[in-house]
């Protein structure tokens, strides 16, 4: 693919929005991309830790390494929890325990640097106290992790980053970007058995919630951008907290409220690939002052899905937590309106992460209501799956995933809806491959795209998971059709043998079709607002609002 080839699919400097970040300067000629990457998923929370507790291990003095992240629990085990013949072990509870890696590689003399989301109280059930244990090991370790309040009320910094630089070994560099957090629930493999080490949520979860996760982790020049990202945040001057409150308990726990001055940014890593790589992102229209990198916020996530998303002529396949907010994906739905051909495929999680008898009205309204627009618009080819294990648990899906055509791929730490387009910190990246898969069909979209190998690959690798096959099995799935269709036949199978008592064999695969469930009148007149005001609200200036534009 060319540059002309590149930006029918990706953002350019001007489409972004935001003309106060250096991101784009890094790019000459107005492209806001790079290319010559290599781009590679790492599906589960258990492959992404035993990656990150060996690279980290093998850091030295000098070496620098940055992370952002929404919770960051300190006992959380990067080693596996299951033998390769599937039985769970307790491993090493001390020595693989993040906050113990991390402190570790401090010691070591690695520069580490963390910006971790302060949160809220935890009488709400967020991570205030995990994220200051956190920040409080690491900076006695000699690294220094600081908890951001810098966000529109009642929202978080939610980008899951971690950056990996080698002074002098610049072959090992590596970023990894997406949708798993540093903390408790996210360390589940392949068998989904869960977590030992959970969070509470929903009765249905069970005691240790199966977590399925996607991270993408990221060699060549695009480590540079993602520093770039990392260091904007942390050049930040405004406080931490606007908060007094906040401020006098930082004070009272000793908190480092001041970012200590990073080293100068090495040159970028040399290309090493076939992937060309967007670093996209939200920040909001940040009240009483804007960020300086972008005074009136950031949409470039939202604004490279509605670019992407237009040229969808064959298939859209989305794993996604919530997947809610009509105004969010009225996007889908015109694509589905405007063209006959495009199938929508999305796996979402069977029922929301909480269950109460006030928070579960408030999360189901935005997602029926978000359902049934798509439906109208695009009838038999909208197809809507939830997870279950071979136990029959309902799988949380926690990953966020798009695949256009074969073609268009993105992971990140964003959700489909207003909260994570408009409101909250967001990072994801899309990737365009300049390899062709070769196997046909050879061009899905008919537009002269082809079937670009790493959106294909990652659409497979995904389908065969959720449909039990052997990823050697999956070349039939290349035809979009026939993965819809394939989809649409293991759910149904499945959803039988449950509706006849489970008698017999156990039907391959892992998908059960999602009917989302019936809200009286009077549930949804109560929910509606509490959902635009807390569950997903939106952080778009006045004027976008008003034309519901990003």
């Amino acid at each position: 693919m060319g540059p002309a080839d590149l930006s029918t699919w990706l953002l350019t400097a001007a489409e972004r929005g935001n003309p106060d970040t250096g991101l784009d300067r890094r790019h000459p000629g107005g492209v806001a991309w790079s290319r010559g990457n290599e781009a590679r998923p790492v599906v589960h929370g258990a492959a992404y830790f035993a990656e990150l507790l060996e690279r980290i291990g093998a850091m030295r003095a000098g070496d620098l390494l940055l992370f952002t992240d929404w919770r960051g629990d300190p006992d959380e085990r990067l080693a596996p929890h299951r033998t390769p013949d599937g039985r769970t072990h307790d491993g090493d509870r001390a020595g693989s325990g993040i906050g113990a890696v991390l402190c570790r590689a401090a010691e070591r003399g690695v520069v580490v640097k963390g910006l971790v989301w302060r949160s809220y109280l935890d009488r709400f059930r967020f991570s205030e106290t995990q994220n200051r244990h956190l920040g409080k090991e690491i900076q006695e370790a000699g690294g220094e992790c600081l908890l951001d309040m810098r966000v529109r009320p009642g929202g978080c910094h939610h980008q899951k980053l971690l950056v990996l630089r080698h002074p002098g070994r610049p072959q090992l560099d590596i970023a990894y970007a997406g949708g798993i957090d540093l903390c408790r629930s996210r360390n589940d493999d392949a068998a989904h058995g869960g977590d030992p080490q959970a969070l509470r949520m929903a009765d249905a979860y069970g005691a240790n919630p199966p977590w399925h996760d996607v991270q993408l982790a990221l060699r060549g020049p695009v480590v540079g951008d993602l520093e770039a990202v990392f260091r904007e945040r942390w050049e930040d001057p405004a406080p931490l907290s606007r908060s007094p409150l906040t401020r006098l308990r930082a004070r009272a726990h000793g908190e480092d409220t001041h970012a200590d001055r990073l080293p100068p940014q090495a040159p970028d890593p040399e290309p090493c690939g076939t992937h060309t790589v967007q670093v996209l992102r939200t920040y909001p229209d940040r009240l009483f002052g804007g960020y300086p990198f972008a005074r009136d916020g950031e949409r470039s996530i939202a604004r490279g899905y509605l670019k992407a998303v237009r040229r969808a002529r064959s298939l859209i396949y989305l794993e996604d937590q919530y997947l809610w907010s009509p105004r969010v994906v009225d996007c889908f739905a015109q694509s589905l309106r405007a063209h006959p051909g495009p199938r929508l495929t999305a796996v979402i999680p069977a029922v929301p992460e909480q269950d109460g008898r006030l928070t579960l009205p408030m999360h189901l309204i935005g997602r029926i209501t978000a359902l049934d627009g798509l439906r109208r618009a695009g009838g038999d080819r909208v197809a809507v799956y939830a997870l279950e294990n071979h136990a029959g648990t309902p799988v949380y899906v926690h990953a966020k995933v798009c695949v256009i055509d074969d073609v268009w791929a993105s992971i990140g730490s964003d959700n489909i809806n207003l909260r994570s387009w408009t409101h909250d910190s967001e990072l994801g990246c899309a990737v365009l491959d300049e390899s062709d898969d070769g196997r046909p069909p050879a061009d899905p979209g008919g537009l002269g795209d082809g079937a670009r190998s790493f959106a294909r690959r990652l659409r497979l690798e995904l389908s065969c998971e959720h449909l039990d096959l052997d990823p050697a099995d999956g070349g039939a799935l290349c035809d979009p059709g026939a993965a819809f269709d394939a989809f649409a036949a293991s759910a149904a199978a499945l959803e039988s043998w449950h509706a006849g008592g489970c008698r017999g064999p156990r039907p391959p695969g892992r998908l059960r079709p999602y009917v989302p469930p019936e809200l009286s009148s009077p549930a949804r007149i109560m929910a509606t607002p509490a959902h635009h005001l807390l569950v997903d609200p939106d952080g778009r200036p006045l004027r976008l609002r008003r034309r519901n534009a990003f």
